[in-house]
């Protein structure tokens, strides 16, 4: 049982507040040392020799584990794909395709809202960064659907989901890590994720048309201010705005698609043609490189160190015997792959309440997955199950990240209990589509078990 333990401790530490990386390890180290010195007094030999052999010995794996991890060619698509979203972050591409949006479907009746949603698609497809997306919408599009009158927790909603699209339309880094850790081509998920990611934003915008249309106050037309030219002049802005950016998306995922390079090399590829939009858009400069490979870094440390304590967790975790009594208890569910397929999405959403998307995929998710290979489930259709809840906890309070990205930039007016409201209809939204991805996987043409 002191895996079991383990995990629980390391959920009250996490919750408590300490760093995700350094309580991973430390509860690794703690309980790693605590089981060596049970096995050594059940064994009746010398204490010391069986707490050397039993505990301290274990760890000596630890250095080949973070070679591996430093050696892994899937996870160097990373910190590239980071960085190409932050230079597209820095080029205010968000800004560019909000204005040009927004003077075409203003008038529409939750037109802006509509626009916030295929804004954040786009945004999704070339950069993938929720933080970014959502504090540039927040900043944009917030104050104009409030200026004319949109209901407030539609407006904070339809932002904080669109934000959250990037963690499952591809390229997605947290397709990336899943399938590092469900060793399966990663562009087998970023296929496979397309239909289930266009779906979503399918059926955002419905729920915005028929909302505005049932409630005509909730989203009413609006004229944007600043607006230039003819209608023909602001399509054709449009278009400028939109077609860089879908050029490089069609770019680097058409070239993994298509199998002319892997996931990392097209990660390279978009991060040079970031750099060349932003030659185009005239925002280039040495500093702003300097800028976006400094954050890139930082946000790839964090990523890793969070990997190499979450990768002592699990050790520790598979030493101790905890993954064979949890593998005991999900084989032995009613209902076979269906009863374990419905009881770890459940706790995979529970656990997205309170922890990250990155403890989520390497510590719990290794942990599913030789139970779902076991079970004879197709790895594929499985990640995407498990991606698209891990897109649902951006937005589940109290610790939903989307939430706190906009609460930082929205004004005064906005209170938290009209974002955290505002969430729900797409939080039901995800989890209907989920549900749909799990009974009728071949409307996404996916294939749910192996043959």
């Amino acid at each position: 049982m002191v895996g079991i333990i383990m995990f629980f401790a390391a959920l009250v530490m996490l919750l408590i507040g300490f760093p995700v990386a350094f309580t991973f390890g430390a509860v690794s180290v703690v309980f790693g040392l605590a089981y060596g010195l049970v096995q050594a007094i059940q064994d009746g030999g010398p204490i010391w020799e069986g707490f050397m052999s039993y505990g301290v010995d274990m760890f000596g794996f630890m250095p080949f584990r973070i070679y591996a991890i430093m050696q892994n060619t899937i996870l160097m698509a990373v910190p590239l794909f980071i960085l190409m979203g932050i230079i597209l972050q820095k080029t205010k591409l968000a800004e560019r395709l909000l204005e040009s949006m927004g003077f075409l479907f203003g008038e529409v009746r939750g037109g802006v809202a509509i626009s916030t949603v295929l804004v954040g698609a786009l945004l999704a497809a070339s950069t993938g960064v929720v933080g970014a997306s959502v504090v540039a919408m927040g900043v944009i599009s917030l104050p104009v659907m409030l200026k004319y009158n949109y209901d407030k927790k539609l407006a904070t909603g339809v932002i904080c989901a669109s934000g959250t699209l990037g963690q499952i339309i591809p390229p997605s880094i947290v397709l990336i890590i899943l399938g590092d850790v469900f060793q399966v081509p990663v562009g087998d998920l970023f296929q496979a994720a397309i239909w289930p990611g266009l779906s979503l934003v399918a059926v955002y915008i419905l729920y915005i048309v028929i909302i505005s249309i049932v409630k005509k106050d909730t989203a009413p037309p609006v004229i944007i201010e600043g607006a230039r030219g003819t209608k023909s002049r602001q399509v054709f802005n449009a278009f400028k705005a939109i077609i860089p950016p879908l050029v490089l998306v069609v770019l680097v995922l058409g070239s993994i698609f298509a199998g002319v390079a892997t996931p990392t090399e097209s990660a390279a590829v978009g991060s040079v043609g970031a750099a060349l939009l932003a030659v185009i858009y005239r925002t280039f400069s040495i500093s702003m490189i300097k800028e976006a490979a400094l954050e890139t870094a930082k946000v790839t440390a964090m990523v890793f160190a969070i990997l190499i304590g979450a990768t002592a967790f699990s050790m520790v975790f598979t030493y101790s015997g905890g993954d064979t009594i949890v593998e005991e208890i999900m084989t032995n569910l009613p209902g076979n792959e269906w009863g374990f397929l419905i009881t770890s999405m459940v706790a995979i959403m529970f656990l997205g309440f309170f922890i990250d998307f990155v403890e989520i995929s390497y510590i719990i998710v290794p942990i599913l997955v030789p139970i779902a290979l076991h079970l004879g489930i197709n790895p594929v259709w499985y990640a995407i199950l498990i991606a698209m809840n891990l897109q649902t906890s951006f937005l589940t309070p109290p610790f939903g990240f989307s939430l706190f990205y906009l609460r930082g930039v929205a004004p005064d007016s906005i209170r938290t209990v009209d974002i955290y409201k505002g969430v729900i209809p797409f939080i039901a939204i995800q989890i209907a589509i989920l549900a749909i991805l799990i009974i009728e996987p071949g409307w996404f043409g996916i294939s749910p078990f192996i043959k």
